[in-house]
């Protein structure tokens, strides 16, 4: 095995396939119990089995070779019905394919170890294949070829043995696939939001070029002004011949003008298709079809209804929505509970449900559609539903709510405390639910992709759960707004409404304003307090607020204006700054310059920590302007977009005024050019790296008094005494985000706010 461990991609590309193929097989045992049995069906299983044993061959994995070439011994047989397809016979091959899957997760470097302690399961399992196939020939009568039940006819067989090799090709032709890293990916996705920004910037140039047409017209009017001046003068015709000539000039200056105009615009329409195009192909590269997500449910179905006594048909619907492969993931714990649940409470056994008059099989299924902009998927039963008047009382006897409250409850409501961390129907605890987990981590997964969960229940009738989750985590649809001066986004989805509020309309109660919506009573907070950000609030007589809920909660966000709503292409923070307080990433908005993404849930956390200390600050109340002083300017250097308008907003925030520059030669240009009390700066940037911008700072007559902080992500000792041995002042690791350390730094440095 000593080639296997020598290149890793290689081994990727066979657990792939491995992957690929064994959900090929799954599917297709799961059809063939339930007697669905094809040659088509058959034919794809032999050679899925046939694909998985010429890709083992290639990265070395003999045990695999020998597992999948008695698999597909095995289909070869039941299409030559010389196999009898029985359960018993499944259960067998089902294994087969188990250990296929077992030995392809071990593939890799730590294999010939695994192999030592499970090669004796290995040769049992390829002995048992080989036993149902040995069987089967040992059953066959001489002359006769009669098919058992489950097999296929071999004349049936044969007329369809030719024809997979022209159908597979003119698949592959049709529908060819490409492996893409997830980094790669990723890369692609923020080009692709760069050229879409670049591409915007042609517009306003269009219109400056406009603007330059509209002065040259204005300076024709101007000759236009002279010649009647100069025809008072004695060289007159001098002056005319001069002004015909400049006439002319102008006129053929306009012409091409135009023409370069109207060539622009044509390449303005151009690139900005191009770039939409881009764009939305990037998109569709992260989409995979939700059969993806859903692979394995028939199996755990079988598996768990035969564990459980129960007869149950899983049905999939919108097998090809194309769903984000982020939220594909984080769906696959959550399928699985409620399937197990379903399964288990939902479902009845085959003896009840023919005593209610129900079929003796129960239905699972599971329903995947794109509506409103959102990924909708439904996972419904027919099974016993659930008695809301038993739920009403499991609630009032577990003290979530008043007897009196409780009667009260829509059922709506009602079925909401389904979700509670540890609550459950159920008093008997067993391997499959009970414990009252499941639900809540399906309602925390919802709510950590800013979906939403419906629950929609009848006694007898059976259950249904309805997931709403955005399409892809790559885009958001967000509402922009302006906070003491800056764009912050808020997720579209996760806000109600924004509405603009009369300052007369707000009332006071305990020291808290309010205002009424919807006939409810809803809480205001000022965005500013909340992101603690600096500056007087926005004048006029309306506010306006952002409208968001949690729950039955409610509250309003004041905030200073509202831009819009734009797609923003999502850019995570840099993962060293570690979780940012009230953000959750960052983008660029059309215009190029950077927003920040609010993070709702982050932000309802500091809403209830500011109640709790009883610290809200009132809207509309104006303060007495201090005394103007100079305030202390600071140069932040950072070629990171994130850290820059993280390091930004910290001394924003204190008071400082701020300054940035891209890279270190930016701020080299900046430092000489203007005046700051202080520079804090990376090291590792283009151009310009952080030492020699120290360096070229302390070697200035001028500027060698100026203290400079390094900050960065760099924290070994030699580093550190790099980076003070050329003058710096402190040297900081990025980690100082999360604590007060570097505005002490700057305090210590250069003192407070105002000089």
């Amino acid at each position: 095995m000593s080639e296997l461990g020598g290149d890793i991609s290689l081994i990727e590309l066979f657990r792939d396939e491995v992957r690929t193929n064994t959900q090929i097989l799954n599917e297709g045992l799961v059809a063939l119990e339930q007697g669905m049995a094809s040659p088509e069906r058959l034919e794809a299983m032999m050679r899925a089995a046939h694909s998985i044993k010429g890709a083992a061959r290639v990265v070395n994995v003999q045990p695999a070779v020998e597992v999948s070439h008695a698999l597909e011994d095995c289909f070869v047989r039941a299409q030559k019905a010389e196999l009898a397809l029985t359960s018993e016979v499944v259960d067998v091959l089902r294994a087969g394919v188990d250990m296929l899957q077992e030995i392809a997760q071990a593939a890799g470097t730590e294999f010939a170890s695994w192999l030592e302690s499970r090669c004796g399961n290995v040769a049992r399992m390829v002995q048992s294949l080989q036993g149902v196939v040995g069987q089967a020939k040992a059953d066959l009568v001489p002359g006769r070829s009669a098919p058992a039940s489950g097999t296929v006819p071999t004349s049936t067989a044969v007329e369809v043995a030719a024809a997979p090799a022209a159908t597979t090709s003119s698949s592959q032709a049709e529908e060819g696939a490409v492996r893409v890293t997830a980094r790669s990916l990723t890369r692609l996705m923020g080009l692709a939001g760069e050229s879409l920004v670049e591409a915007r910037w042609l517009d306003p140039f269009s219109k400056s070029l406009l603007q330059l047409k509209r002065q040259q017209t204005q300076v024709g009017n101007i000759l236009e002004g002279i010649q009647e001046a100069a025809q008072h003068e004695e060289s007159r015709e001098q002056f005319d011949g001069l002004l015909t000539d400049a006439r002319q000039r102008l006129a053929a200056c306009c012409e091409l003008l135009s023409q370069r105009i109207g060539e622009f615009d044509r390449r303005i329409r151009n690139t900005d298709d191009l770039s939409t195009r881009l764009y939305r192909e990037v998109i569709s590269s992260r989409m995979r079809p939700f059969r993806d997500g859903v692979q394995g449910l028939p199996r755990l179905v079988r598996d768990l209804a035969r564990q459980l006594g129960k007869k149950a048909q899983l049905e999939i619907h919108g097998e090809s929505t194309e769903v984000d492969r982020d939220i594909l993931e984080k769906l696959d714990a959550s399928l699985n509970h409620l399937v197990r649940n379903a399964l288990d409470h939902g479902l009845e056994t085959p003896d009840q449900r023919q005593a209610l008059g129900k079929p003796e099989v129960g239905r699972l299924r599971i329903e995947a559609v794109h509506s409103a902009g959102l990924l909708s998927i439904t996972i419904s039963d027919d099974g016993r539903g659930i008695d809301l008047d038993r739920l009403r009382q499991i609630v009032v006897e577990r003290g979530h709510t008043s007897p009196e409250l409780a009667q009260k409850l829509s059922d709506s409501e009602l079925l909401d405390f389904l979700f509670l961390p540890g609550f459950s129907t159920t008093s008997e605890v067993t391997e499959i639910s009970g414990r009252g987990v499941g639900l809540d981590a399906v309602h925390a997964m919802v709510q950590s992709v800013g979906g939403h969960i419906h629950v929609h229940a009848q006694a007898g009738r059976g259950m249904s759960f309805q997931l709403e989750l955005p399409i892809t985590l790559s885009v958001l649809r967000a509402v922009v707004v302006n906070i003491a001066g800056e764009p912050y986004a808020f997720p579209h989805n996760r806000i109600d409404r924004v509405i603009w509020l009369a300052r007369d309309d707000l009332r006071s109660l305990e020291n808290r304003q309010y205002f009424e919506v919807d006939g409810q009573n809803v809480g205001i907070v000022m965005a500013r307090q909340i992101l603690q950000l600096d500056g007087p609030e926005a004048a006029g007589e309306n506010l306006v607020v952002v409208l968001f809920s949690k729950q039955s909660a409610r509250y309003g966000v004041v905030v200073d204006s509202l831009l819009g709503e734009q797609d923003l292409v999502v850019r995570p923070l840099d993962r060293r700054l570690g979780k940012v307080p009230d953000l959750h990433a960052a983008a660029v908005l059309d215009d190029g310059s950077p927003v920040l993404i609010v993070d709702p849930d982050d932000l309802w956390r500091s809403i209830d920590k500011l109640l709790e200390g009883h610290r809200l600050q009132r809207a509309g109340a104006r303060t007495a302007q201090p005394e103007q002083h100079w305030r202390k300017r600071v140069l932040v250097v950072d070629d990171s977009i994130t850290v820059r308008e993280v390091e930004r907003q910290l001394l924003t925030n204190q008071g400082y005024l701020v300054e940035v520059a891209v890279d270190g030669m930016e701020g080299w240009n900046l430092v000489r050019e203007g005046r700051f009390d202080l520079v804090v700066s990376d090291i590792d940037m283009p151009r310009l790296n952080g030492i020699e911008l120290v360096r070229r700072i302390k070697a200035d007559p001028r500027l060698q008094t100026l203290p400079v902080v390094i900050v960065s992500y760099k924290d070994r000792e030699e580093d550190r005494l790099r980076g003070l041995e050329a003058g710096a002042n402190y040297y900081l690791t990025k980690s100082s985000f999360h604590d007060d350390t570097l505005i002490q730094a700057v305090r210590e440095l250069i003192g407070d706010v105002e000089a």
